[in-house]
């Protein structure tokens, strides 16, 4: 009977091979490949991927097959290998360790990234500081070599003036002279020194001693907190709004968040969620009825655009109340006294 199918079985092209692969992945992996590929290639691998009906054994060991035989021809190319271990790195074990790690396993002719493939690992918040007051047809070519997300977010930060004529430049910009990119490589080394040149010495903040605290347990935080607070109440405030954030909430279970959620009002709610991916929104929906959750799904599904600050706003309200419900003991973090989030 085997022998039947395997024989049976038709051919896949190449496209179909790829749709069968990707099948094969977890979404999350899934999704990420897809997002890298071109919209002709993302139509005709959606259309394989619906067309392929019911997949059997046979063509998936077909798909592997010419994987295999691909990946024995093809190899694994060098080119940014290293920039594609520090990424994995830094989502491992964190930047400050990520970059003592690197520095051991480096290559010793290794030569160190250019300030602009240094610039490519900064964040927006700090790559805003080093461009802002440069001349716009530098910040538009920096832009065009960032990753479009982080380009937008750049281009958000700059200031309101500038914005159009940093965009006019990047839709008029046409080929870059490698003079220019050489200026743009002095200007980013000189801004990253003055910036940076102390980095290895600017370890720690708010953030990570948060993320101890945290771990620590709420014992930890309910006595080294207040003492924080006595000698620094800002620092002590900044150390807080680190450890309570809104994605923390989405950790509770149904009766806490149905809790919560009789404190906040409609309007606030809404808003905090419009700017909330649509599956962590199933963190609140699941502590309502069916009707009353269509009903907030229709709200923001209405509500016009928002600005982030709004949706900030809403979310920060939120915890504040999330906070005041966890003193009070009516709401409730991880499975003990030692938990927190």
């Amino acid at each position: 009977m085997t022998d039947t199918l395997t024989a049976e079985a038709p051919a896949l092209d190449e496209a179909e091979r790829a749709a069968v692969m990707v099948m094969l992945l977890d979404e999350d992996q899934a999704a990420k490949i897809l997002s890298r590929l071109e919209p002709a290639e993302l139509r005709l691998l959606g259309e394989k991927m619906c067309a392929l009906g019911e997949i059997g054994p046979e063509l998936i060991a077909q798909a592997i097959a010419g994987f295999v035989e691909k990946t024995e021809r093809l190899g694994l190319k060098a080119h940014d290998r290293l920039a594609r271990v520090r990424g994995l790195m830094d989502r491992a074990v964190g930047g400050v360790k990520a970059d003592n790690l690197m520095a051991r396993i480096l290559p010793p002719d290794h030569k160190p990234p250019s300030p602009l493939e240094l610039a490519k690992w900064l964040n927006p918040t700090a790559l805003v500081p080093l461009i802002a007051e440069e001349h716009p047809q530098a910040i538009a070519v920096l832009l065009v070599q960032l990753d479009p997300e982080v380009a937008a977010e750049v281009l958000h930060a700059l200031p309101p003036a500038i914005q159009p004529q940093v965009v006019h430049r990047i839709a008029t910009l046409g080929p870059v002279a490698p003079e220019a990119l050489a200026m743009l490589q002095d200007m980013l080394a000189r801004r990253i020194r003055e910036a940076h040149g102390s980095a290895p010495l600017q370890m720690g903040g708010p953030r990570e001693a948060a993320e101890i605290i945290n771990s620590a347990g709420k014992v930890v935080e309910k006595r080294v907190m207040p003492e924080i607070t006595k000698l620094d109440k800002q620092l002590a405030k900044e150390i807080e709004a680190e450890m309570f954030k809104f994605e923390h909430l989405f950790v509770l279970d149904a009766q806490s968040m149905g809790a919560l959620l009789r404190e906040v009002e409609s309007d606030t709610l809404i808003d905090a969620l419009k700017g909330t991916p649509e599956e962590q929104r199933e963190v609140f929906f699941r502590a309502m009825s069916s009707r009353a959750a269509d009903g907030v799904r229709d709200e923001i599904a209405g509500r016009g655009r928002l600005k982030m600050a709004e949706v900030q706003a809403a979310q920060k309200a939120i915890v504040g109340i999330a906070r005041r419900l966890a003193a009070d003991g009516t709401i409730q973090f991880g499975q003990g006294d030692d938990d927190y989030v």
